[in-house]
Parts: C-alpha cells; sequence; structure tokens
C-alpha cells in the first residue's frame, strides 16, 4: 500500500491474537504497522511481532524491489514492534540500526546477541536527510515507554507517531465502530497513565504541518486530522469527551443490579438519553474503563463486600485512579444487610483523584429497595441531569 510516492506500507494484520499485551481482548485482530521511505537512502521504520517476520520480510523485499535499506529506525522497543530486528539484521547486516541511546539499552536486553550491528545513535530533534526526505526525530517519553521517539517527514508532512494514535483492531477488518471506540479503549488502556507526557508530544506537533499520520497500530490517518488531535487532547488532559452519564456496578443476588437499572430508567424516561450501563462482573474492563473515562458524569453502584466492595468493583476504581481520573462528577448506590459500607470505601478508593465532584442524595440499601430508597434513586437521577 502507498503512503505516497516513496512510502509504502509493509505491516501486517493478526487475526490468531486473543489478548492484546496479554489482558486487551481484540476481536477485530491486531496491526503491526511498518513502513519503508525510498529516497535516495532508503530507511525502514520499524519491524513487527516475532510471528510474521517472514511475511514482513517479503513486504520489505518486495517494495525495496532490489534496494538495500539504509537505515532501520526504531521508534518503540516494544516485543511487538522490534520482534523481527534480528531477522532483519541477518537479512540486510549492513544498514545502520537508528535508534536512540534508551532504546539501544533496551535492545541489548531483548537481543543480547545483537552485539556487532551497525549503531546510529539519535539525540532528540536531530535531523536525518535521505535526500528530499528529512527525517526530524521527536522525542516522545513516557508515551508509553521512556525510550519512545516519533519521527516527522518534512516531504510528505508524515508524522511517525509510535504507539500514538493507534487502536485495536487489524487493518484488513471494517471496525463497525469507526477510529474512535478502538482507539479510546487502546488509549486509556495502554497510554492513559501518562496525560503529562502525551500533552507534552501534543504541544511540540502543533508546531507541525501533518497532513498524514502513520501509527505503529491501526490505520493510516489521513483526513480532517484535527478530529484526532482534538480527541488525543481531551483524553490526555482527561476532560470528558461527551456530556453523559455512565453507571457500572457489581450485584451479588440482583437487588444492586435492580437499583442501578431503576435510576438507569429514571433517567431515560426523564429525557437524558446519554446514559450507559454495565456490568463490571460480566463485562470487558476495559470497555468500562474507556466509558468512564469517555463520559462526565459516574456512577458506582457496589453491595457491601467483607466490609469493602465486590472485587471487580474495586479492580475498576483501582483501574480509574492508575490512569489519573479526575475532573469528574461522581454518584453513589451501596447496598448491605447488616452494614451497608461501599460508598464510603468506594470514596476512600477514590480520595487520589483530584477534581471530583460528589453528588447527593447516596442511595443506601439494606438487603432491597424500599420506597425510601426510589424516592433517593429519584433525587439522585434529578441532581445527574443538573
Amino acid at each position: 500500500m502507498k503512503i505516497s510516492e516513496d512510502i509504502k506500507y509493509i505491516g501486517v494484520n493478526d487475526h490468531d491474537i486473543d489478548l492484546f499485551e496479554g489482558q486487551y481482548d481484540v476481536p477485530l485482530g491486531m496491526a503491526y504497522n511498518s513502513y519503508v521511505i525510498l529516497d535516495e537512502k532508503t530507511a525502514v521504520m520499524d519491524t513487527v511481532d516475532g510471528n510474521f517476520a517472514d511475511e514482513w520480510l517479503k513486504n520489505l523485499k518486495e517494495a525495496l524491489d532490489g534496494r538495500t535499506p539504509d537505515y532501520l529506525v526504531i521508534h518503540h522497543m516494544e516485543p511487538d514492534h522490534s520482534a523481527c530486528i534480528e531477522a532483519f539484521v541477518k537479512e540486510y547486516p549492513e544498514t545502520e540500526i537508528t535508534a536512540n541511546a534508551q532504546a539501544f539499552r533496551m535492545l541489548s536486553q531483548f537481543y543480547p546477541s545483537l552485539t556487532n550491528i551497525r549503531k546510529k545513535t539519535i539525540a532528540n530533534n536531530e535531523k536525518l536527510s535521505l535526500g528530499k526526505h528529512e527525517l526530524t526525530f521527536i522525542f516522545a517519553p513516557m508515551v508509553h515507554w521512556p525510550e519512545v521517539m516519533m519521527s516527522y517527514d518534512s516531504y510528505d508532512k508524515v508524522l511517525f507517531s509510535a504507539d500514538a494514535f493507534g487502536k485495536f483492531g487489524a487493518n484488513d477488518v471494517e471496525d463497525p465502530e469507526g477510529w474512535a471506540c478502538e482507539a479510546r479503549r487502546y488509549y486509556f488502556g495502554i497510554v492513559g497513565k501518562y496525560g503529562a507526557q502525551t500533552q507534552a508530544v501534543l504541544k511540540k506537533a502543533a508546531s507541525l504541518d501533518i497532513q498524514t499520520i502513520c501509527s505503529l497500530h491501526g490505520p493510516v490517518l489521513t483526513k480532517d486530522l484535527s478530529v484526532y488531535l482534538n480527541l488525543y487532547d481531551k483524553w490526555s488532559s482527561y476532560q470528558p469527551e461527551e456530556e453523559g452519564i455512565f453507571i457500572a456496578y457489581a450485584s451479588i443476588y440482583g437487588h444492586t443490579k435492580e437499583a442501578a437499572y431503576a435510576l438507569y430508567d429514571a433517567l431515560k424516561q426523564g429525557g437524558y438519553d446519554n446514559v450507559h450501563i454495565s456490568d463490571l462482573a460480566r463485562e470487558d474492563m476495559y470497555e468500562c474503563v474507556e466509558d468512564a473515562f469517555r463520559y462526565s458524569k459516574l456512577v458506582l453502584a457496589s453491595v457491601t463486600y467483607d466490609t469493602s466492595v465486590m472485587p471487580c468493583m474495586r479492580e475498576f476504581i483501582s483501574h480509574l485512579t492508575h490512569r489519573g481520573y479526575k475532573n469528574r462528577t461522581v454518584a453513589f448506590i451501596e447496598n448491605g444487610t447488616w452494614a451497608p459500607m461501599a460508598a464510603k470505601a468506594m470514596k476512600t478508593m477514590l480520595e487520589g483523584s483530584q477534581n471530583l465532584t460528589y453528588l447527593e442524595p447516596v442511595v443506601s440499601i439494606k438487603s432491597a429497595m424500599n420506597e425510601q430508597n426510589k424516592e433517593e434513586i429519584a433525587a439522585l437521577s434529578a441532581a445527574l441531569k443538573n
């Protein structure tokens, strides 16, 4: 696939993977992207997952059409992008491996046999001329590993963005939900903790005339890039993407679930359409994390369990706080037969989060909903709609 007259896509699609990074469900597969720039000198931009070495080398050979690459640029050392470096060096031993010092340290850890390679160590903002194409290297530490860098091709105005702007899903499978849904889950699952570092890179990118974004995962982005840039700005600054309500519940015998759905129904019947609900014990945890960051308001509903909350609720809140959850409105529904304590426990778990507004009333159920609880849910619905 051509990105431009001189830039070709040589990546691969993975339809056999079940869990990305051993934890993220990827029903649409995964793409490992790699590119080659053909100029007076030739640069290969990253490799792919080790399971696809033969396919990738074949793609590369076809793109080179008899040429020998001058540079292999390593933007990110995670093995889904670096695992074919050994195979590449065996095929093209004279190529200069081009990376920053941190990446070379990681290279020696992952691949200790690579001792006699030709190295070109890159500094931040250093330029590399390939002819008419000139690459500027932009360090992006902790987006989402410390060695990550991006590169900008000033001729075709392409940003090679490493994992930033990536998404789950193979490139030869149409995503019925478009780019944003799986890109959002990818961002908050993998990059979300590093919002400040992402903001720093976005500020650097703002000074560049970018017409194409080539990530290491997902499709090449070419049209209306402001959509993607604006979403990344919201996500990395921890601002809600939409005014909406997400209800996350953890129930044992169904009474807490009943209360959560009573609130959901009250909001819907009251004309609030952008409300969503999930069972934390049964639905994909990272989809739930994504929705908590997507919407402006969050309702946590849990039964009291061992004087605290259900394990799935504890895990959910831990994911949120680990990723810097803030700038939201939060409400609570708790349940407990002899001592409802879940609301206090959930609020305590959120203590380190910044700029959270807590709504009243707290709906406190003892075993099953009564008439007072129904009134509390009506009051909470009214408060959430304001």
